[in-house]
């Protein structure tokens, strides 16, 4: 198996390895006890506080290890919010957050709290100057890099916009393998996320940042994270952490000639293909594809069978029915979506195997379908006909996710150039999907329409004029 899904987990690190087999010898003890083997867990512990301090850019006594980089975020949002609710009670973050952020942005609106979305470009890069702020604003939130696109975002930017309202940094994605940027005053990470062991977040909070926990007061990790720390899987995350450092600079080069190779090939050998996400401001290792007439679930099915573990970019499969909030943020496919991120050490050869086995995989998911497709890369369409009178209404109610945009694809050559095709579908991805396939297909969306206007009981009516 070849495994191109780091950005969900990295492998263990060798180094983490071994110093999570020594810790596990030495650090097992209760860090607060004064006895001997419990000094010297603490000795450990605050060896690794000070490596992971460094790499942040941050002080020690401002870094907490927390049980994973969801709990980072959540008590990290909550907190921040509490100690500054004599300010107000509006939050802000992106539109394309992880979904730590959202759910808690809902647990803190349903608690009487308002929260206001910013918007994203095509490329899924934050709309700096919709970065609103309010009298009342507590906290800001915005990821360093995108999870599912890889889009870094203008951190430094978006801080100094925020002046003194605090800027949380979601720095999963990118610890370890991008300097951390500028202005923040919470951080969040998480080791698994560089190469150490699952199990590890982490939750720095500047001095002078106003932090209340939410949590019954205790003693440990400054009071912002209750209970029993891993002493040797911190350990082992530290290691990790500076080991990927120092690493950084030659494999992150290497892997980005490797996601550059795949973002040229793939729409080359695949019709019907857009590589999304910011194609220079990226994460190193990590490209995400939108296959046009796919599910992506079935697609990631026939890579696991093919050797190849990858992730979907978008959860919009038959179990959840739930388009990718990212993708749809950004106004690109949320159908037959494939991530690839690659971990340290990926070789060329593999890399190559995947662009060899791909477009065959995607023509059999295709073939059942008897679309026409084009080439890849195709010249660029003619000019817009003169519209004329046709008008084509096809019936996709009851059809989910990817069938509304497929029926379109198939019969909208029933109609003259300058015609219009209607289509009805109750499916919510197809109000994100129909425009984007105008896009890609250099069509003219013409919106949407109460579905009553054709006749239906329920779902809405997407309005396309055929160009060519």
């Amino acid at each position: 198996m070849t495994y191109f899904d780091a950005a969900s987990t990295a492998p263990l690190h060798p180094v983490a390895r071994q110093a999570l087999n020594a810790a596990l010898d030495e650090g097992w003890a209760d860090p607060a006890r004064l006895y001997r083997s419990g000094r010297q867990a603490r000795m450990l512990l605050d060896a690794a506080r000070e490596t992971v301090a460094e790499v942040l850019g941050a002080r020690a006594d401002e870094v907490s290890f927390t049980t994973s980089g969801t709990q980072a975020v959540q008590l990290g949002m909550l907190g921040a919010l509490r100690g500054r609710r004599r300010t107000g009670r509006h939050l802000l973050h992106s539109a394309v957050e992880h979904s730590s952020v959202l759910h808690t942005a809902e647990l803190h609106e349903a608690d009487g709290g308002s929260v206001d979305v910013v918007p994203v470009d095509r490329s899924g890069r934050v709309l700096v100057e919709r970065f609103a702020l309010r009298p009342d604003t507590a906290l800001a939130v915005l990821q360093s890099a995108n999870h599912e696109v890889g889009t870094v975002q203008p951190v430094a930017e978006v801080a100094e916009r925020c002046g003194e309202v605090p800027l949380l940094v979601d720095a999963a994605q990118s610890v370890g393998r991008l300097p951390v940027p500028g202005g923040w005053s919470l951080l969040t990470a998480s080791a698994h996320k560089w190469g150490g062991p699952p199990g590890v977040g982490v939750l720095a909070v500047r001095k002078g940042v106003r932090f209340s926990s939410v949590l019954p007061a205790d003693e440990r990790e400054g009071g912002r994270v209750p209970g029993y720390v891993n002493v040797p899987a911190i350990v082992a995350a530290a290691a990790a952490l500076r080991a990927v450092r120092a690493e950084a600079e030659a494999e992150n080069a290497r892997l980005h000639a490797l996601v550059e190779r795949i973002r040229t090939r793939v729409p080359q050998l695949v019709p019907e293909v857009e590589v999304v996400g910011d194609p220079v401001r990226r994460l190193p290792h990590l490209v995400t594809f939108s296959c046009l007439y796919v599910d992506g679930e079935v697609l990631l099915t026939e890579l696991d069978r093919a050797g190849f573990a990858v992730s979907s970019g978008s959860s919009c499969t038959s179990s959840t029915l739930t388009p990718s909030h990212v993708l749809a943020a950004m106004g690109v496919l949320t159908e037959g979506n494939v991530r690839l991120s690659l971990p340290q050490g990926t070789a060329a050869e593999d890399v190559e195997r995947f662009l060899a086995v791909l477009p065959g995989l995607v023509a059999a998911v295709r073939a059942p379908l008897g679309l026409d497709l084009p080439a890849p890369a195709p010249a660029p369409a003619p000019a817009p006909a003169p519209a004329v009178n046709q008008v084509l209404v096809l019936d996709a109610l009851g059809k989910r996710c990817p069938l509304p945009v497929i029926e379109l694809a198939k019969r909208i050559g029933e109609v003259a150039p300058g015609g219009e095709v209607v289509v009805l579908a109750d499916d919510e991805a197809a109000r994100l999907d129909i425009p984007a396939w105008c896009a890609m297909r250099e069509q003219t969306y013409l919106g949407e329409a109460p579905a009553a206007d054709y006749g239906a009981d329920r779902g809405l009516a997407y309005r396309v004029r055929r160009v060519s």
